[in-house]
């Protein structure tokens, strides 16, 4: 099936089939070697880097709305190489819950100094792991409001969501988002966000960061941020 998606623009989706299959992923088992040795770079560079269980693609297709594909569950270590290599046979996936607040701003989050991402800025998220998988399929909701959950401290679960998702994917990663909307302000918001990391031993975040429109965005903003971002504010 390989990997058959539009690049470089944002598609609604209207299902998502994504399956966990229990075997080793092709590329983990072909260089087991170079994964292991660029995990020792990564780790010295930076040793609260956690190597715990993720998922990354073999295959993903989008064709009528509909997202399918089959992953595997693979080391981060892993996917830390991966990334520098974008191979052919492997892609990444994650999910993006975008918040949207009463006064229509945008609320993000910028990674702490510890974390692999230090200091970029993107909505609250993390890559998919097996227990995201309820009978075989990627639980993408449950996933968004965990991570919304750890890293922020807010809960999702019961806020007023965009009827679909949509995604967008360029260099073999692909985002799946969906707008979640919010009672309150921005302020209001970052505020209850910055209470929630001061009050964490080692959070996951510096904390919010509000974008109020598509200009002057703050360094650190990741490069497919700005598709979302641009989508958003156009309406």
């Amino acid at each position: 099936m390989g990997f058959d998606i539009p690049r470089d623009t944002i598609v609604p989706v209207s299902a998502i089939e994504v399956r966990l299959d229990p075997g080793a992923h092709p590329f983990e088992v072909a260089n087991a070697d170079a994964i292991e040795a660029n995990w020792q770079k990564e780790v010295a560079a930076n040793p609260a880097l956690f190597d715990g269980t993720i998922v990354l693609l073999a295959e993903l297709v989008y064709a009528d709305g509909r997202l399918t594909g089959r992953c595997h569950a693979v080391r981060y270590a892993t996917l830390l190489y991966w990334r520098r290599n974008r191979p052919v046979g492997a892609e990444h996936a994650f999910a993006h819950a975008a918040l949207v607040s009463s006064d229509g701003a945008l609320v993000a989050i910028r990674m702490a100094a510890h974390t692999a991402n230090p200091g970029r800025i993107y909505f609250a998220a993390g890559s998919f792991e097996p227990f995201d998988f309820r009978d075989g399929l990627v639980d993408v909701e449950a996933n968004m409001a965990r991570e919304v959950g750890e890293e922020t401290g807010l809960d999702i679960s019961a806020t007023p969501h965009d009827a679909h998702y949509h995604l967008f994917s360029r260099d073999g990663a692909t985002v799946i988002f969906r707008r979640c909307y919010l009672d309150e302000t921005a302020d209001e918001i970052a505020r209850r966000i910055a209470d929630f990391v001061a009050s964490e031993e080692q959070s996951e975040i510096d904390g919010a960061v509000i974008i109020r429109n598509g200009d002057d965005l703050p360094d650190g903003v990741m490069p497919y941020m700005r598709a979302i971002i641009d989508w958003h504010f156009a309406g």
